[in-house]
């Protein structure tokens, strides 16, 4: 299961590098959660949520993030943030790169930016 998320993470990643940003870090971990990927978009520190779903699952991608998911996400951003002062006065965007129907041959890729917010 972990082998294929960071599967998902990579392909995200390449998308959006392909689409301007820049990877700051992948699979940054705390006690409190994890971030899939944190990239830059000129002056926004984005932080990207991947998800992926077969065809035929019961919710898509993006509704599988609930907000308890969302919150374990915002805490692990502040603990980032007291870790990399350097990136302390960037405003801060939510992002979800979703997959679905991964097990087809042209799985479906959806970027929402600003996903959800932090506050």
């Amino acid at each position: 299961m972990l082998e294929r998320g960071r599967l998902w993470e990579s392909r995200a990643a390449d998308y959006l590098e392909a689409q301007g940003l820049r990877l700051l870090a992948r699979g940054f971990r705390c006690r409190v959660g994890e971030l899939d990927l944190v990239c830059q978009d000129g002056r926004h520190l984005v932080i990207v949520e991947v998800r992926a779903r077969r065809g035929g699952a019961l919710t898509s991608a993006i509704e599988s993030i609930g907000p308890s998911k969302r919150r374990r996400i915002v805490q692990a951003t502040r603990y980032l943030m007291l870790r990399h002062r350097e990136w302390h006065a960037a405003p801060i965007r939510f992002d979800v790169v979703a997959f679905d129907g991964i097990d087809g041959a042209t799985p479906e890729i959806r970027w929402i930016k600003n996903a959800f917010d932090g506050s």
